[in-house]
């Protein structure tokens, strides 16, 4: 058994899954990821549980915490959401046993409704948890992703959430239709044409005549082909800047930027040039802190 390990906490996502064992102290003793997600899993909850155990020598005994697409229709046990009025602190209280598999427990996601108006969230409720852990505060939260998360907390309860399909829409325009042979060439990184699509995307037009314009200005011969990739990233990701701005009367806010490795430049740069401040929170220390405080619920 891995030292003084007191919780195996498991982000188990659609395509992957990283796992974290946690001390009696709180600490992260060992980090493991793997492409084990719920799609590749296919239904086999337990068996993978069993074999990552054996893989990382956790003892049978130690409870697991797992958060993500675990608790989803396609996890291993669905999960009701809560209402965004719950505040992240009360998480550990919310915990969800799965059924006929002792010692383990799904964290609860967020639903969110506003204007007539729903959003949800799985997983990132559990980092903003942890972030809240580390007294980062009140404020505004961007989580970059598949599903990109805008949030914006206060007293650490979910006061407004949006979600962006931003790195969904992406991957879908690469893999098929009229952007994909241009966005499947040249540069893998242009900063100038990243900043170029993130201010298109501030003068309000529809997202669906940017995309296409982004092929025009290539057919016409106003722009090089080599960027299109950079620029169709900063159209995506300039639309979620542009969103929040129509959607909050504070002007410009500092954004706290929970991003996985990668994930983190381009969202600094738009928001550098769009005027934000920005305050970077390490994604793996906020989901082990979050675990901290599962670890005192689960051993007091």
């Amino acid at each position: 058994m891995v030292g003084t390990a007191r919780l195996l906490g498991i982000d188990w996502g659609t395509s992957n899954r990283r796992a974290y064992v946690i001390s009696a102290e709180g600490k992260c003793l060992l980090r493991h990821d793997d492409a084990q997600g719920a799609l590749a899993v296919d239904g086999h909850f337990p068996e993978s549980l069993h074999a990552l155990r054996g893989m990382l020598g956790i003892d049978a005994l130690v409870p697991v915490v797992m958060s993500g697409m675990v608790g989803s229709a396609m996890g291993w046990q669905e999960v009701a959401y809560l209402d965004s009025s719950v505040a992240l602190g009360r998480l550990p209280e919310t915990l969800v046993p799965v059924s006929g598999t002792p010692g383990c427990y799904i964290v609860p996601g967020y639903c969110h409704r506003s204007h007539g108006g729903v959003d949800v969230m799985r997983g990132e409720e559990t980092q903003l948890l942890g972030a809240v852990a580390l007294q980062h505060g009140d404020g505004w939260y961007v989580l970059p992703g598949t599903h990109s998360k805008w949030v914006e907390l206060s007293g650490g309860v979910i006061k407004r959430l949006s979600t962006y399909i931003t790195g969904e829409l992406f991957a879908s325009l690469r893999r098929g239709g009229t952007l994909a042979p241009l966005m499947n060439g040249g540069d893998d990184d242009d900063d100038a044409a990243l900043r170029e699509g993130a201010g298109r995307a501030q003068d309000g037009e529809a997202l669906s005549h940017t995309l296409f314009e982004a092929r025009a200005r290539v057919v016409a011969g106003d722009a090089p082909a080599s960027g299109t990739r950079s620029y169709v990233s900063g159209l995506l990701i300039g639309t979620e800047f542009a969103g929040r701005r129509e959607s909050s009367e504070d002007e410009m806010p500092a954004l706290h930027l929970l991003a996985a490795e990668g994930l983190e430049a381009p969202y600094l740069q738009v928001a550098q040039m769009l005027g934000y401040s920005t305050q970077l929170i390490n994604p793996d220390q906020a989901y082990c802190a979050a675990m901290a405080r599962f670890v005192e619920e689960l051993w007091p």
